[in-house]
């Protein structure tokens, strides 16, 4: 899909919670900062991951056993996910009488015909559907074909660690706040993009793999250049998804550093990389983070 439903994709995935090698051994960054009375690390997740994959590498595992208290973007109890289904069901859906396929040109509509069917999703509940998120659910039902899932993820593995272990989680945002990016204001644009990506949806694999090698080896260098590449034509995109939101959570983490707990904390392993990244934020606030 168009820049912006990638990484849309990418960062809000689980939210919806609608291939490699087996047994893959990855080996993503980590990254260790102290504050004047506790300490954190900052892990950079994908939210879908194809099975097999193997990222727990011994510096990983030393410090989720020593973490107390683990971090995520965003809770996944059954309150969110009736928040989110809720949110769905208001946002998420053109108004009664009028279908997604009437809305596009002409040209784009023999498209979307073709990519509707690739995804394997029924027309009649698509054309229902706001182009979001009908972009957004066409891509995953794409990645679940090449064997992607939302419940290999990063985020929905830990999560269940921490409950399993009694660890106490915390969330950098809500619901409400992720739900508020994911739909844009502009309905023409919405569309616009919308049209963009449908000829880019049947190459989902070769769209996403490199996002996921990036991670997997941990270079960060080519993870910054892959989201500032796709983000280029998109500033205003980017600037909300990636650069607010990593500035409004470094004054949460520099709050978590000031108290007596060891953080482990699992963001999108876009808002990691590059300048405008958790890690580089925290550096020019002045701390000393080990890590890439």
């Amino acid at each position: 899909m168009k820049p912006r439903t990638k990484l849309l994709a990418l960062v809000f995935a689980f939210l919806l919670a609608l291939p490699a090698a087996a047994d893959t051994a990855a080996h993503p960054s980590l990254w260790h900062v102290k504050g004047p009375r506790g300490e954190a690390w900052l892990f950079g997740s994908v939210h879908v991951l194809p099975p097999g994959i193997d990222w727990r590498g011994p510096v990983i595992k030393d410090a989720l056993s020593k973490a107390d208290v683990f971090v995520f973007e965003v809770s996944q109890d059954p309150a969110a996910m009736a928040r989110v289904r809720q949110l769905v069901a208001e946002k998420g859906y053109l108004p009664q009488g009028v279908s997604l396929r009437d809305l596009l040109h002409p040209g784009m509509q023999p498209k979307f015909d073709a990519a509707v069917a690739e995804a394997g999703l029924p027309p009649e509940q698509v054309n229902r559907e706001r182009p979001w998120l009908a972009g957004l659910q066409m891509l995953l039902a794409q990645m679940g074909q090449h064997q992607f899932g939302t419940g290999d993820g990063v985020d929905p593995v830990l999560m269940e660690e921490a409950r399993t272990t009694g660890r106490k989680m915390r969330y950098l945002e809500t619901v409400d706040q992720q739900f508020a990016l994911l739909a844009p204001d502009d309905p023409a644009l919405e569309l616009d993009e919308f049209e963009a990506g449908l000829s880019d949806l049947a190459d989902t694999e070769a769209m996403v793999q490199p996002l996921l090698e990036a991670w997997e080896h941990g270079d960060q260098d080519r993870l910054a250049k892959i989201v500032a590449e796709d983000m280029a034509d998109f500033p205003a995109a980017k600037k909300a998804l990636f650069d607010d939101r990593n500035a409004r959570w470094v004054p949460k983490i520099e709050a978590m550093l000031k108290q007596k707990h060891r953080f482990f904390i699992t963001v999108g392993a876009g808002h990691l990389a590059g300048p405008s990244g958790v890690p580089a934020l925290l550096r020019k606030a002045g701390y000393q983070v080990d890590g890439p």
